[in-house]
């Protein structure tokens, strides 16, 4: 796969240089010093390609003069994370039957930012980790996990059995965002950008949020709900539970000290 841009290729680089395999660098580019030293830091190859061959290999997107080759995407096994969420230090989001890779991406930088969130998708109806998705996660790929599932109204429902509390988005007649007190562990539904929730999915639900509009025909798409929603978990998420995603950025910024 390849991630380009500066922020994409600067994330991957300090949080997994082991997954990269090349650095592509344009020439004459003096601000690429710090990302060269880094990369010779870790032995990752360096190549300095001129301008023309940089959009040959970049599909002609704005690479900003970085590419990077790195191995393909990773999908974390949902039952090795079911004990994680069962105790709070990781929050599920189930996205059923998205398909716009600029919402998935979006979602991603959004909970990457966030932290303390595991993205579930379904094998089928759904779409899946993409170079586009990875430009547009900004990086945030690298600070969430996310799982892949053959049925995922099957994993919601291993979710419940270990005392997982099923919110999902609704765009009416639900519980206020703003008013409602979250229980936990809690995991979070998102629907698709045109039918949501399916009605499958809607009856596995313990709880059903909904963003209050200033404008009853003005709506959310799914990426801006999943953030509201998400970041609503964090403010009331206890305390007393440190995220597995926060003792992972410890260990990170230690990592990273200067020697």
């Amino acid at each position: 796969m390849k991630i380009y841009g500066k922020n994409p290729v600067l994330e991957r680089l300090k949080a997994n240089p082991r997954s990269v395999r090349v650095i592509f660098i344009q020439a004459g580019n003096p601000e690429h010093s710090y990302i060269a030293s880094k990369a010779k830091k870790y032995g990752i190859p360096i190549t300095v390609i001129d301008g023309r061959k940089m959009l040959k290999l970049g599909r002609s997107m704005n690479t900003q003069g970085l590419l990077m080759e790195v191995e393909d995407f990773t999908y974390l096994d949902f039952e090795d994370v079911l004990d994680e969420a069962a105790a709070g230090r990781t929050t599920f989001v189930f996205l059923d039957g998205l398909n716009d890779p600029q919402n998935l991406g979006a979602i991603i930088r959004s909970l990457g930012c966030l932290g303390g969130f595991t993205l579930v998708l379904p094998t089928h109806d759904s779409v899946h980790v993409t170079e586009a998705v990875l430009r547009v996660a900004c990086g945030g790929d690298n600070y969430i996990r996310i799982a892949k599932v053959n049925n995922l109204n099957q994993a919601i429902q291993k979710a419940k059995s270990r005392g997982i509390w099923i919110a999902g988005s609704v765009v009416k007649d639900g519980e206020d965002i703003k008013k409602v007190k979250l229980p936990f562990p809690i995991a979070l539904v998102i629907g698709s950008e045109e039918k949501g929730i399916r009605d499958v999915t809607l009856q596995k639900l313990d709880v059903k949020l909904t963003i209050p509009m200033a404008f009853p025909r003005m709506s959310l798409n799914a990426a801006h709900a999943a953030s509201i929603f998400c970041y609503e978990i964090i403010k009331q998420r206890p305390k007393s539970i440190k995220t597995t995603a926060a003792l992972e950025g410890e260990k990170l910024r230690l990592d990273n000290l200067p020697e």
